[in-house]
């Protein structure tokens, strides 16, 4: 899934300075977006009038004496989805993009956020809303509030990193930061507010994980012992962290196994903060719960962590967090001189390598996944020429196919199925009401994933069913070409993947395209589908062996296509001429490309070996998994879709090699 830069915190950057081109608000006509600068205003069918939400908001604005009030898109642990009770901002504004911040006043309201979802924007928030395309947030709350002005926040809403850049920025100008922790969204939304889940927290069957809690346990108060500041305690915010370092799986939040959680791990106690009626006897056992040694886990309130972790630093204690994940909330209760600061916990680097049985069970949910893909573009090769397709009934038969697999727990996002100019928006999704027909004439981007017991998987597909123009297949292959080079790149081990990154966009570069997004993602084993701290931006962590990342650059022609290419791949050692610690990528995603919009000239010979390998390896992987399940039509499919591509003769080639070359690859499928 195609990936904006989640932890560049919008106080201080520009939102919406971004150099590629996405869709803007107005190019799809009048009746799709709002016009409000008319004494008769515009609204579309779809935008969600705020009035009664706003004066409710701003009556608690003026009963807790406050000039301005911010809401940011998150929840209390900094998650990239959230549930439908943190859902703030998206009530208050209407508009239910994943990236955005809202501040009101008592005069205005306004929204940021960038530009993949400006047009979204405009089609949802009412007329009561200004959209900000660019600036910053407190160069907007400097003009707008009065000196000596408070601005409010709810501090569990705010990791460390962004509250100190907000702080920074207001220092010195007499407007005045104010934390708290009873949250005037809430008190406005009222009994409105969906109630808080309250689904059985389970432990995962042992043949599903790669290592017992206990051991777990084990190496992470083993790297706490041999830190150079060696904390007495470690604060997991993140709500992955918590449910990989027990094994323990939910669902409080669409599309993720999590349950809302912290954990406060010393090296002779373990305290879980959760609800506690959620655990059946079984688990309880399971997490030993009914002792106090080292290795028992202390159950404690999900509402106490903050006096707790209070009273634990009045001791003699020094405790280790993220500034990533931890909200200011609990940051606030540490007095400094007791608290230590990493961009990333030691669990999530831990959780990123995966051992070698993690790694076979996110190899096995992927050939699974596999034919789920396969079987939705054979379905799809059948019924768009028919015209009974459109973008959001293949969303809703993908989805299916993937609900109906072993150990599945549905998809691991909301699924991105576009045709045409709609996948031109990286991030669109169709809606029951809003969506366009599937056609031959058309290009169609499909990004899905499934959560399964064994692994989470992520994929990204183009394809078109007609006659492709000249440019499509180019900037396709050129996309094809960058998923290559990246997949194929032999590199030293513990090298940042922001240096690889250009691998990935030269062949676009070289005809001046490029594309707006992270290159790739970590992803976790049946934990999240962007799984931090593993990627191609400057903030992730080193490449090593046993770490997964998507491999997914693309091409978005604003109001006509859109193409992605996205792979998952395992870093292995690579195998060298010469010994050295050298990596390479293995790539776990086996569904083979459009072979109707590649145009093989533009292959090197390189190029081209590596693609014809790659389908080999599919062959062999899900052939004897469709033979299993009697799928004929589908592996009769998949046999025709990866035969090897020939390579395009130069002029200067006489047909008697041409005639050799055809040959030797013919010879060498068949071997």
């Amino acid at each position: 899934m195609a990936q904006a830069h989640w932890h560049c915190y919008p106080w201080l950057v520009l939102l919406c300075a971004c150099a590629w081109s996405y869709p803007q608000a107005g190019s799809l006509g009048r009746e799709d977006v709002r016009n409000c600068s008319s004494n008769l205003p515009f609204l579309p069918v779809s935008a969600v009038n705020t009035t009664m939400r706003l004066v409710a908001l701003r009556q608690q604005i003026q009963a807790w004496n406050l000039s301005a009030y911010i809401i940011p898109d998150t929840d209390a642990h900094m998650s990239e989805y959230i549930g439908k009770q943190d859902e703030r901002r998206a009530w208050i504004s209407g508009f239910s993009g994943t990236a955005g911040v809202a501040v009101v006043t008592m005069r205005k309201a306004a929204l940021w956020t960038d530009s993949r979802y400006w047009t979204q924007a405009e089609r949802q928030m009412d007329c009561n809303w200004e959209l900000h395309r660019e600036g910053n947030i407190p160069s907007w709350v400097l003009a707008e509030v009065p000196a000596e002005g408070q601005v409010g926040f709810d501090p569990f809403l705010l990791s460390v990193d962004s509250w100190e850049d907000f702080d920074l920025e207001l220092q010195g100008s007499k407007r005045h930061l104010v934390s708290i922790t009873t949250n005037l969204v809430d008190l406005a939304w009222g009994s409105e507010r969906p109630p808080l889940p309250s689904q059985p927290i389970y432990a995962l069957p042992e043949e599903f994980t790669g290592s017992t809690w206990q051991e777990k346990v084990s190496t992470v108060r083993s790297y706490m012992k041999n830190h150079t500041m060696a904390p007495t305690a470690l604060l997991l915010s993140a709500l992955d962290e918590t449910a990989w370092l027990f094994n323990l799986r939910s669902s409080d939040i669409p599309y993720n196994p999590f349950f809302y959680s912290y954990t406060l791990l010393t090296d002779s106690s373990i305290r879980l903060f959760v609800n506690k009626s959620r655990f059946s006897l079984e688990t309880l056992q399971y997490l030993n719960t009914n002792c106090i040694s080292s290795m028992c886990v202390q159950l404690e309130d999900y509402s106490q962590v903050r006096d707790s972790v209070k009273a634990y630093a009045s001791g003699n204690v020094t405790i280790l967090i993220s500034t990533s994940y931890t909200n200011y909330g609990l940051y606030e209760v540490i007095p400094k001189e007791k608290v230590m600061i990493q961009m990333y916990s030691p669990v999530m680097g831990v959780k990123a390598v995966k051992n070698s049985k993690e790694q076979a069970l996110l190899k096995a949910s992927h050939v699974r996944d596999a034919v789920v893909v396969i079987q939705y573009l054979v379905w799809l090769e059948k019924n768009v020429p028919k015209g009974t397709v459109d973008e959001f009934s293949g969303a809703e038969y993908i989805d299916d196919l993937r609900w109906n697999e072993n150990f599945s727990s549905g998809p691991s996002f909301e699924t991105i199925s576009a045709s045409g100019l709609n996948a031109a928006l990286a991030h669109y999704s169709p809606t029951k009401e809003l969506h366009r027909k599937l056609s031959s004439d058309e290009m169609y981007l499909v990004d899905s994933g499934g959560q399964y017991w064994d692994g989470t998987t992520d994929i990204t597909r183009t394809v078109h069913w007609g006659t492709p123009t000249a440019f499509q297949k180019e900037a396709y292959t050129r996309v094809l070409m960058g998923n290559i080079d990246l997949s194929r790149i032999i590199f030293p081990a513990a090298t940042s993947g922001r240096v690889l990154d250009t691998l990935a966009r030269k062949a676009l570069w070289e005809v001046g395209l490029n594309y707006g997004h992270g290159t790739g993602h970590g992803i976790g084993n049946f934990l999240c589908v962007h799984e931090w701290p593993v990627g191609f931006q400057s903030s992730n962590i080193a490449m090593n062996k046993g770490m997964f990342t998507s491999i997914e650059p693309g091409y978005y022609q604003d109001g006509e296509f859109g193409i992605r290419l996205e792979d998952v791949a395992l870093v292995v050692e690579a195998k060298t001429k010469y010994p050295g610690a050298y990596l390479t990528f293995e790539v776990v995603s086996f569904v083979p490309y459009d072979r109707n919009l590649i145009d093989v000239s533009l292959l090197s010979p390189e190029q081209l070996q590596y693609l014809n390998r790659y389908y080999q390896t599919i062959r062999e992987k899900v052939g004897p998994e469709l033979q299993r399940r009697q799928l004929l039509e589908e592996l009769a499919w998949l046999e025709e879709h990866t035969k090897p591509l020939l390579a395009m003769a130069p002029h200067t080639t006489s047909l008697a090699s041409l005639w050799v070359a055809s040959t030797l690859a013919i010879l060498s499928w068949s071997n």
